[in-house]
């Protein structure tokens, strides 16, 4: 698990109810410090400021440094402040809704898949590329992703960029290898944050895993397995994976075709009767 007393920089802060908030806690709470990044001082005062779910000690106690990946100069600035670190996450990722996601997967918008790709997949090589240097021990790096080798719909182009970054985590594991430093991602089900708000039908998604999933998911709750997974993958007991995609998604991934009537929890069975989702085909 994670070191105590060691540094952790975890980027893509948003809000409390980020992914990125809950694996910054996790490192946290295991002794372990963390720096937060946040694009910029509008976004913070917009959606972290502004929280009713942090007392304002909490959110004061909060080290933060601001970074627009989009900024090669930002990103070298930002590792250059933080000195020797054990490791990296990566909780970032945009795509324009209103081209890149939606009903239709056609656009013209070539400027902002360029732009979400850069974001959501080159950003992650930048990141590596000036933080390994921080890293004189070895460390790991840890991206997040989401079921790459399927389409769903609605999620258009941020399908196409996770893919994008997945290959990039090999190709970073293969580079880094001889830094001892290890690159992962952690492809997870839908979560509820402030970023998934902005897919379209994001309820469909939610909607997919409770009728597929072998374990039941909770887009709320979760959050917290997800972020054991990747203190699992930032600390030393994960010292020889690298260059993988660690699925916590329930199960989702692993298994075809919705759930028969007779494969859920007895709670789940009752929601899928109510909503009407699956036929009784347990006699």
């Amino acid at each position: 698990m994670i070191q105590p007393g060691d540094t952790y920089v975890v980027m893509g802060l948003l809000d409390a109810d980020s992914i990125a908030y809950a694996i910054g806690k996790g490192i946290e709470q295991r002794g372990g410090h963390v720096i937060y990044t946040v694009q910029n001082e509008r976004l913070k005062k917009i959606f972290l400021d502004r929280s009713d779910k942090l007392s304002e000690a909490e959110k004061s106690a909060l080290r933060f440094e601001y970074c627009d990946v989009l900024d090669d100069q930002q990103v070298a600035g930002l590792f250059e402040r933080t000195g020797p670190i054990a490791g990296v996450v990566h909780s970032i990722a945009y795509a324009n809704p209103k081209t890149c996601l939606g009903a239709e997967f056609h656009t013209d918008a070539v400027d902002d898949l360029k732009t979400a790709f850069h974001i959501s997949c080159v950003s992650l090589a930048t990141v590596a590329r000036h933080a390994h240097r921080h890293m004189p021990d070895g460390g790991s790096i840890v991206a997040m992703t989401f079921e790459s080798r399927l389409a769903f719909p609605y999620y258009n182009w941020m399908g196409v960029n996770k893919a994008a970054l997945e290959a990039v985590v090999r190709g970073l594991a293969r580079r880094h290898g001889r830094d001892l430093i290890r690159v992962n991602a952690i492809s997870s089900g839908p979560l509820t944050t402030k970023a998934a708000k902005a897919i379209p039908h994001f309820a469909y998604l939610a909607r997919i895993w409770r009728k597929v999933s072998p374990l039941p998911w909770d887009t709320i709750e979760d959050k917290t397995e997800v972020a054991h997974a990747a203190l699992f993958l930032l600390g030393p007991y994960a010292k020889k994976i690298t260059g993988q995609v660690i699925h916590v998604d329930g199960g989702v991934s692993s298994v075809g075709g919705d759930l028969l009537s007779m494969e859920r929890m007895p709670e789940q069975q009752a929601e899928a009767a109510v909503l009407g989702e699956t036929p009784d085909l347990s006699t």
